[in-house]
């Protein structure tokens, strides 16, 4: 990945969720979530329902702000807004090419109840939209996968449908896989299914021998932040890419945590280790290597980097275009961004105290 002592081709995040951008300070839930499954209906299910397109515009803006702001250049991004699906996936495509970011993304399908996940149901008025705007933002050129929520809030049929959309259009599918004890068996319906164009994310409940082909991605920090335990990433035979889960893109610091939690896992790792994940997330997204990034580090090393903060991109060209020097933006208004942001933030949390 590198290119000369303080240059390296610009970072990948491998999973993001770039709606949560303005989820920073949004109303807290009613009592405090407990568990897993708390924190997904009482946070990130009302939030993802509070979404309309003009706050996925803002919060994509904002989301790519940061990622260049940190030296991503490259966002693999995973998507929901149930209340407001048709179009959502340009709008993220269109609010990061504004900044010159390049971004894959997809809907994540799924049939979701607020109190039931069974395999009894039934595909979704939800799930049929969500193949839909799948189907719509890939054949008009849209780069992106497709996208499925979880198994376990899934059908069969769901999973089977987005399963041969993804075959069809000659894409993979982008999927949350054993995150938490509510997806510890149900990753199993994927298995006749999964190829190597696969985005496997997260995995903390899988066995070593799950069988599933694809890549991997790691997000040592959202695991942490969720309760759901370790993934012990090394473990598998899988390639393995490294994500934020949509806290931020700023992958140097995600580095530093994945490295930090494979110490108190296995003292004798290297940063190395987590350096080569990385690279994985550059083979996800090789169009990354058309992209430089020049830091305020005089030594892009992981030896070095596991254990120094503060650093940040200076330059930043992307396809050869200046987007940042000497560590001001060359012609975006990050300070508009964020006004406009902080704004859509607002309507947003409005929106969702009226869902509580």
């Amino acid at each position: 990945m590198d290119l000369n002592e303080n240059q390296t081709y610009g970072l990948v995040c491998a999973h993001h969720h770039l709606y949560s951008s303005l989820a920073r300070g949004m109303p807290p839930p009613e009592t405090i979530p407990k568990n897993f499954e708390d924190i997904l209906k009482s946070i990130w299910w009302k939030l993802d329902k509070a979404l309309d397109l003009e706050t996925i515009e803002w919060s994509a803006k904002l989301g790519a702000l940061e990622a260049l702001e940190s030296g991503t250049t490259c966002i693999i991004d995973h998507h929901e807004s149930p209340n407001a699906i048709e179009g959502s996936l340009s709008v993220i495509q269109d609010a990061c090419h504004e900044l010159g970011v390049r971004v894959n993304t997809c809907y994540g399908v799924t049939d979701r109840k607020p109190d039931i996940f069974s395999t009894e149901m039934s595909m979704s008025n939800e799930a049929v939209l969500g193949l839909e705007e799948n189907r719509r933002f890939l054949l008009e050129g849209g780069v992106g996968m497709v996208g499925i929520h979880a198994a376990f809030t899934c059908s069969d049929e769901t999973i089977d449908s987005a399963a041969g959309l993804a075959s069809d259009l000659g894409v993979g599918v982008h999927v949350h896989v054993a995150e938490g004890d509510l997806d510890a068996s149900s990753w199993k319906r994927l298995q006749q299914y999964t190829n190597d164009d696969w985005i496997i994310v997260h995995g903390v409940h899988l066995p070593d021998d799950h069988e599933l082909q694809g890549v991997i991605v790691h997000n040592p920090r959202s695991n942490m932040n969720n309760g759901v335990g370790y993934a012990a990433p090394t473990r598998f035979e899988n390639r393995v890419g490294l994500g934020t889960d949509g806290i931020g893109a700023d992958m140097l610091e995600e580095f530093r945590i994945g490295y930090a939690r494979l110490r108190e896992f296995d003292v004798q790792e290297s940063p190395v280790t987590i350096w080569n994940m990385l690279n994985v997330n550059a083979e996800l997204f090789p169009e990354c290597r058309d992209d430089t990034v020049t830091w305020s580090y005089s030594k892009i090393d992981p030896w070095h980097l596991a254990f120094s903060s503060g650093v940040r991109p200076l330059d930043i060209e992307i396809d050869g275009k200046p987007i940042m020097k000497n560590g001001e933006f060359t012609d975006i208004d990050s300070t508009e961004i964020r006004a406009k942001a902080k704004e859509a933030a607002e309507k947003l949390f409005k929106r969702i105290r009226e869902l509580t």
